[in-house]
């Protein structure tokens, strides 16, 4: 039986402290990556678009609303966890009340790139985050 590729989106929500650029974390409760860090996202559902997949998303997760500008595509590809998903990755700040979804989040954390490069991180977050600090330092 073959499976279908899974189409998802993930949030690089980002705010200023101290001077330096922190990135939005979170915990995850749920299989695959239980107990590694992610970014916010999920799966698109029918009929919905991307955009408003990753605004849904992120207001689920941690309660924030999120104004998402795109940023790229990711393939996310990882037999090990027969995992193969396209994820559409959107950036940009929120706002609201952090008040994360306890069944799918531990924890909120809001790390620099460097410091969440350095954690355990789900899926190919890492790409993620490192393409993201690429394109920031070529500002």
């Amino acid at each position: 039986m073959q499976k279908t590729v899974k189409t998802t989106v993930g949030a690089i929500i980002t705010r200023q402290e101290d001077g330096l650029e922190k990135l939005l974390l979170t915990r995850r409760t749920i299989e695959p990556f239980r107990d590694h860090l992610c970014l916010p996202g999920g799966h698109i559902d029918r009929f919905e678009t991307a955009r408003d997949a990753i605004i849904r998303e992120v207001k689920e997760e941690v309660g924030l609303d999120f104004l998402p500008q795109f940023f790229r595509y990711v393939d996310e590809i990882i037999p090990e966890c027969d995992w193969h998903a396209v994820v559409l990755i959107f950036t940009g700040t929120a706002t609201g009340a952090l008040q994360p979804q306890a069944a799918e989040v531990s924890e909120i954390c809001w790390l620099s790139p460097a410091e969440a490069l350095a954690q355990p991180l789900a899926f190919r977050h890492d790409e993620i985050i490192t393409a993201y600090a690429k394109q920031g330092s070529a500002r």
